[in-house]
């Protein structure tokens, strides 16, 4: 467990101790990646942007991101890929990153190398657009809003074209960062509707810093009372055990098919969070938005792979039951 872990550490302190670590698997990941390769794996369109470059050659995709390039219509490498650590136990997973790569990554960088046409081009034929992982990301901000002056404003109307965002572990950043962050989100409703995803450790952070009266463990009442608080369209939570989320005129709560034993658990909110925008610009209902991000998400760890249409129908349809953490 991590306590466990985290005893072994503090044992060592004024002292030294030494772990030994084995990979067990190399894959590709990041928050943008992992989203978009379960859209993909869904089979609806998907244009990828991001950083899943090589070394010294940022436009060139690195070919641990095969698997992403053939499920996508679209992929453009602009840096070369960061990496991460991912440590799984039984009760949570610790995950060391290394966010050089990505923190280099700005509004005025994708100008020049993509060009706003493209982008405009791109938005306008999309349902929704997706800019994740603001805490390691320094440029996101700034890319949330070049989208706001340039790319937004030119698009003709659509009433199913949203945004989604995905903050991506805030606890790194100050409150008044998170502050600023929200307030930009506001702003950017405005705009287009905006959808926040969160897991429930975020959504407690963000209610905290916004000063809402919620429930620490409800994941209905933190979905409400921040997607009021900020102005969003809609704010989506989804603790281990299920999903909530909360739109201008609906409140929703899924109970998941949480499981003791995944297989894999790095990258589950990413598959939930691609199950629940695929349903929402498909139309579906609130809550059936729920079931399909939870159920994208627990085939995710029980299968350590994407689920793909077939299964996430069988999953949907057999869904087992939660067990208890």
């Amino acid at each position: 467990t991590i306590a466990g872990f985290a005893e072994r550490c503090a044992a060592a302190a004024g002292k030294s101790t030494n772990f030994e670590i084995h990979a067990v698997d190399r894959r590709f990941g990041g928050n943008g990646p992992l989203l978009a390769h379960a859209m993909a794996s869904i089979g609806t369109g998907v244009t990828y942007v991001g950083s899943i470059g090589q070394p010294g050659a940022p436009d060139r995709v690195d070919p641990l991101y095969d698997p992403l390039v053939q499920r996508c219509e679209r992929v453009v490498s602009v840096s070369p890929a960061a990496a991460t650590d991912a440590l799984e136990f039984d009760d949570g997973k610790l995950m060391f990153n290394k966010p050089a790569n990505v923190q280099a990554v700005t509004w005025p960088m994708l100008v020049e190398r993509i060009g706003l046409d493209a982008f405009r081009s791109w938005a306008e034929t999309s349902t929704t657009i997706a800019v994740v992982n603001w805490v390691l990301m320094q440029g996101v901000e700034g890319i949330w809003r070049g989208l706001m002056n340039d790319v937004l404003p030119e698009l003709s109307p659509n009433p199913n074209r949203r945004m989604f965002v995905d903050l991506s572990d805030p606890a790194k950043r100050t409150d008044s960062d998170i502050a600023r962050a929200m307030r930009l989100l506001s702003e950017m409703n405005d705009l287009i509707p905006v959808m926040l995803g969160l897991n429930l450790a975020e959504a407690q952070r963000i209610a905290t810093v916004l000063g809402v009266d919620a429930g620490p463990e409800d994941a209905t009442d933190l979905a409400r009372v921040i997607r009021i608080a900020v102005g969003l369209e809609c704010c989506v939570v989804h603790p281990r055990h299920g999903a909530a989320a909360a739109t201008t005129d609906q409140v929703a709560w899924f109970d998941g098919p949480f499981t003791r034993s995944p297989r894999l658990s790095t990258g589950a909110g990413d598959h939930f969070n691609g199950g629940f925008v695929l349903a929402r610009g498909l139309g579906f209902d609130l809550g059936q938005c729920l079931a399909v991000g939870c159920a994208v998400s627990g085939a995710y760890v029980r299968d350590g792979v994407s689920p793909g249409r077939a299964r996430l129908e069988r999953f949907l349809r057999t869904m087992p039951p939660r067990q208890s953490p």
